[in-house]
């Protein structure tokens, strides 16, 4: 059997673990809205037509933030249009996916949504076909207490009391030519400049979120922030980031392809930090990974747009083993950055490329990806630390020699607990690990589990809800202060230790 070792030294620190790391998205797309988090008439609806199932099944995966309205969506978003009476709400075209918006869902509802889901609100502002004052205006709706016409108008709605978002994005992936009202990196970055400042005037206390890359492969990568960020850097908080990845017949580069999000992140982090030379900044820029997940596109990229029609079922992927072992292990990365990521929503949180799904009427249940989600958001707590492993190498065609086991780990001195989250890539056998703990007073083990099958193409469906779901790991032992245990092929594998 192929062996791993590696060494946990309490001092070792990465950084704080950000509960904002486990967050969500929700955009008006598909059936991530209307059926999905909103869905009146459902047998589990509460009184403001939330699908109670639903909420169950968020509060359970353990989601922090949530981001929306979008996403692409939001670059031709007028928000007035989702509040006040719906019987007078418009309809509009949804140019970013080819749909109908019924308005139905705005503003206050997601608010109100947030509030019963337990997570934060996290709210885009359209950047593409709107600009300062429309930005101004939607601030001054949500967090100005009253005596204003906009803050009078909320209080109309329904809410009397402000909903004091504090995360606010400045517009969404505007470095990409399909993006409504698509801008250059220094007209983006004048305008996102004066935005924020205009912002910062009706709340100060707001924090901001300027667009980075859609991803690293946009021939613009770097060179738009470094332009972005000349005209920014003193007035945004953080720096927005997004990857998709996705199986193309090739399982050993899609099980690699965390190394790189890692460089990703490494080399946006190196880029910020030019930035911050150039400008003799003292201010150390924090990442916002707020779009992040397993995506085929080339499905949907092969698919006829759908008729102009609400809610359509649209990139409902479904997720098999593979996948939840691959998305665990961008919760490792995530975890391994936690200096500079600080902020991270997976996308999306229902139906669309989601950890769930529902039937209209019907029922919800868990994809594969929902569990390493849940059980980081879990677990995760307190500090990351270094862990540094001894692993074997494994060939990838798209990503070269990686290492077959990838780790993070975290220390919780509060409630005395150390996780460990673990990935084997390799398709062909079971690893022996070896964890020196001595340094954090390792005592008995208080969690295991893993989540593995003999077919790594598995899924969870309306009819088979459980075909996958982590099982209890057997023969893990703590040994004078070293753990042992071993990785099935293709597994995600969770272990919660307490400490003295």
């Amino acid at each position: 059997m192929l062996t791993a070792a590696g060494t946990i030294e309490r001092t070792a620190g990465i950084g704080p673990v950000d509960r904002r790391l486990f967050g969500a998205f929700v955009e008006h797309m598909g059936r991530s809205v209307y059926t999905g988090i909103f869905e009146p008439g459902h047998p589990t609806a509460t009184p403001e037509g939330f699908r109670g199932d639903v909420l169950d099944l968020v509060r359970e995966l353990g989601v922090t933030v949530v981001r929306y309205p979008g996403g692409n969506f939001v670059s031709g978003y007028r928000w007035e249009d989702g509040v006040g009476p719906v019987a007078d709400r418009p309809t509009r075209l949804n140019l970013a996916w080819h749909t109908l918006e019924p308005n139905e869902f705005g503003l206050d509802e997601f608010i109100r949504w947030s509030a019963q889901a337990g997570v934060e609100p996290m709210l885009a502002v359209n950047l593409g076909t709107r600009g300062v004052q429309e930005a101004m205006d939607i601030l001054e709706y949500a967090n100005h207490p009253s005596g204003t016409t906009l803050s009078s108008e909320r209080i109309r709605n329904g809410s009397p009391s402000p909903h004091d978002v504090r995360l606010w994005c400045l517009g969404n992936e505007m470095d990409g030519p399909w993006q409504v009202g698509h801008k250059s990196a220094d007209d983006y970055g004048k305008l996102a400049a004066q935005t924020a400042q205009a912002m910062r005037l009706v709340d100060p206390d707001i924090e901001l979120v300027a667009c980075g890359s859609s991803s690293r492969a946009m021939p613009t990568f770097a060179s738009w922030e470094a332009t972005v960020l000349e005209h920014t850097y003193d007035h945004v908080d953080y720096v927005s980031l997004h990857a998709y990845y996705e199986n193309h017949d090739d399982a050993a580069s899609f099980l690699a392809s965390a190394v790189d999000m890692d460089a990703f992140i490494d080399e946006l982090v190196a880029t910020c930090d030019h930035v911050k030379a150039r400008l003799r900044s003292k201010k150390v820029l924090k990442l916002s990974f707020d779009e992040w997940n397993v995506w085929y596109q080339k499905g949907y990229q092969s698919t006829p747009k759908p008729v102009w029609e609400e809610a359509p079922h649209l990139i409902e992927d479904d997720y098999s083993v593979l996948d939840a072992v691959v998305v665990g292990s961008y919760l490792i990365s995530l975890l391994n950055h936690a200096d500079r990521v600080t902020v991270a929503c997976q996308a999306q949180l229902v139906n669309i490329i989601a950890p769930i799904r529902t039937e209209k009427g019907g029922p919800a249940w868990r994809q594969t990806i929902f569990y390493p989600f849940a059980q980081v958001a879990r677990h995760a707590r307190g500090q990351a630390l270094v862990l540094p492993l001894v692993s074997p190498q494994i060939g990838s065609d798209a990503y070269g020699t990686v290492p077959a086991v990838t780790c993070a780990a975290t220390i919780d001195p509060q409630h005395q607990r150390l996780a460990l989250f673990l990935v084997n890539r390799d398709q062909n056998g079971p690893i022996e690990l070896e964890v020196d703990l001595r340094s954090v007073g390792a005592g008995e083990i208080l969690t295991h589990s893993v989540l593995s099958d003999p077919d790594m193409h598995a899924a969870n469906s309306a009819t088979n809800p459980d075909r996958v779901t982590p099982k209890a790991g057997d023969g893990a032992v703590i040994d004078g202060g070293r753990l042992r245990t071993v990785l099935p092929p293709v597994s995600f594998s969770t272990l919660v230790i307490g400490t003295t």
